[in-house]
């Protein structure tokens, strides 16, 4: 499902313009996304969560020359399904 399809489908469900949906889904991720930067989990009850997890520097290896290389540490966001949404998709 593509953004524009979302949107579609927001609007049609909640009976709102195609406008509106777009704007309500900026406002969410733009306030996941703010959340996540200053360190907070996002937690929707049944849905799932947004975290932020470390990964730890690690040594890699270039494919197409083998070379080795060092990947440096990183802060990356983490999405766990609740148990609503889990049980939805099986």
């Amino acid at each position: 499902m593509t953004k524009e399809e979302l949107i579609a489908k927001m609007a049609a469900s909640a009976g709102i313009t195609k406008i509106a949906a777009g704007t309500a889904l900026e406002a969410f991720t733009g306030a996941v996304t703010s959340s996540l930067k200053k360190g907070q989990r996002v937690s929707l009850v049944n849905f799932g969560t947004f975290t932020i997890s470390k990964r730890k520097a690690r040594m890699g290896r270039n494919p197409r020359t083998g070379e080795s290389l060092r990947i440096p540490a990183a802060k990356v966001p983490k999405f766990s399904a609740g148990k609503e949404l889990r049980s939805a998709v099986r």
